[in-house]
């Protein structure tokens, strides 16, 4: 086992940022054992969730002598285990918290090095937009640089595997023996990525999830015709122009943005934990809908895989729906639109996660199409997913009680942009027949 003095030591030979070596070296100095027993074990694990943690210096913490190590350690493990990997290639997207560019680069960097092509985002994106990515390019891999709604000071490495969902085991054991294997560093530019193996994919896959979108749309008349008002919060992320982009595709009016929540901001500056869930997270995005007469607000989280709402009642008060609440909303209209298309109820299917409602597993034995719990998190909801298709079956909705929600084979994990476009129109329809969600809601309890 190795002592402190050991680790602080292999710590200033491998570290080549000069501001994390320097405060390791300062510690050290000022003889601050306690604070460096913190940040240099035990080592940050890596997991089924990939990296998270705090970003400052320490074997402990996320800084990019640890994303560097991640990386090679992942690129090794997918070479060997991925058929073709080198030309199928990594998708890599980032957020906008701190260090996000610039670890999507050192990412990058590693497996170029490696002699394996890279699918880069260069510009902010949605975490979705990754899995989505990895799907349509065949790609071997995908990395998204985010720690989704965690504070400020935190950032995260998160790994989706080739059939574009997160990892699970083996895998995950896996990669964590492959990045103890491969620590020493070789490479630290981010510049100058050689375009023969780094793409900008952003564009090009922007485009297609957007016409992937527009296929979930069923009122686009209804829509535009009835013109309802929202209001939108991105909670200092990524999500407002992929939200604005998606009204126009679905042809709503443009929404009223929270203004000083609309662009991305890595502090965050008007909310202590940027969760649409959070107590006091909506307080003006509410505000902003009462100034503005309107009846319903919309949440994304800061990387946009997660949504929340609210609507406001006959009495004036905010009704800020749950997790589960939005999932069987959203499982009732999805329900409603496959018996639409006359396809066999019984080759429906639909995932949550074990810790969530019990309604769904209701619908399903009252209108006799098949559901399937398992155990939380988007890896688990995802892979199901694909072992249900495996079976015949179509499965077009899995949720999760933690604001997370999957629509559609085109993406196996949650999606905020997606949920945010199907309550749009899911409260439309309602509208158009005098209803609201909250009243639909209790009726589905009561049936």
């Amino acid at each position: 086992m190795s002592t402190l003095t050991d680790l602080v030591q292999e710590w200033i030979r491998l570290d080549k940022n000069p501001e994390t070596r320097k405060e390791i070296q300062t510690l050290w100095a000022a003889g601050q054992v306690e604070e460096l027993e913190r940040r240099m074990s035990p080592r940050i694990e890596f997991g089924t969730a990939g990296l998270r943690g705090k970003m400052e210096a320490g074997w402990s913490r996320m800084n990019d002598l640890v994303v560097l190590q991640a990386s090679q350690g992942l690129c090794a493990y997918v070479m060997a285990n991925v058929p073709d990997a080198r030309t199928r290639g990594l998708v890599v997207g980032h957020d906008h918290r701190h260090n996000s560019d610039r670890w999507a680069k050192l990412t990058a960097a590693v497996f170029i090095e490696a002699g394996m092509r890279v699918h880069m985002f260069h510009d902010l994106v949605p975490t979705p937009l990754v899995p989505f990515s990895v799907k349509r390019l065949r790609a071997a891999c995908g990395v998204m640089i985010t720690a989704s709604h965690n504070p400020k000071q935190d950032n995260g490495y998160k790994v989706y595997w080739e059939n574009a969902v997160q990892i699970i085991a083996p895998h995950d054991q896996g990669i964590s023996e492959s990045i103890k294997a491969n620590l020493e560093p070789k490479a630290w530019s981010t510049t100058d990525l050689p375009s023969e193996l780094c793409a900008d994919v952003g564009n090009a896959m922007r485009e297609a999830y957007f016409e992937s979108l527009q296929k979930a749309s069923l009122t686009r008349e209804l829509n535009t015709s009835l013109g309802m008002r929202f209001v939108n919060t991105s909670m200092h992320g990524v999500s407002d122009p992929f939200i604005r982009r998606g009204f126009e595709v679905f042809g709503f009016p443009p929404y009223f943005p929270v203004r000083e929540q609309q662009r991305p901001d890595p502090e965050f500056t008007t909310v202590r934990f940027p969760n649409p869930e959070e107590k006091g997270a909506l307080d003006l995005a509410l505000a902003t809908a009462d100034k503005e007469g309107v009846k319903y607000v919309l949440a994304q989280d800061p990387d946009s895989d997660r949504f929340s709402a609210a609507e406001k009642s006959p009495t004036g008060e905010w009704i800020n729906f749950t997790g589960d609440q939005l999932g069987i909303l959203f499982a009732s209209q999805v329900l409603d639109r496959y018996r639409g298309s006359g396809k066999a109820i019984d080759k429906l299917a639909m995932v949550a996660s074990t810790v969530s409602s019990k309604m769904i597993e209701a619908m399903a034995k009252r209108e006799g199409f098949k559901f399937v719990e398992c155990l939380t998190g988007f890896k688990y909801i995802g892979n199901t997913a694909l072992d249900l298709v495996k079976e015949g079956y179509e499965v077009p909705f899995g949720y999760e009680e933690a604001i997370g929600f999957m629509f559609g084979s085109e993406i196996r994990d949650k999606d905020g942009v997606a949920a945010t476009l199907a309550f749009a129109e899911l409260v439309t329809s309602l509208q158009s027949k005098g209803q609201t969600a909250y009243g639909y809601l209790q009726e589905l309890y009561k049936t």
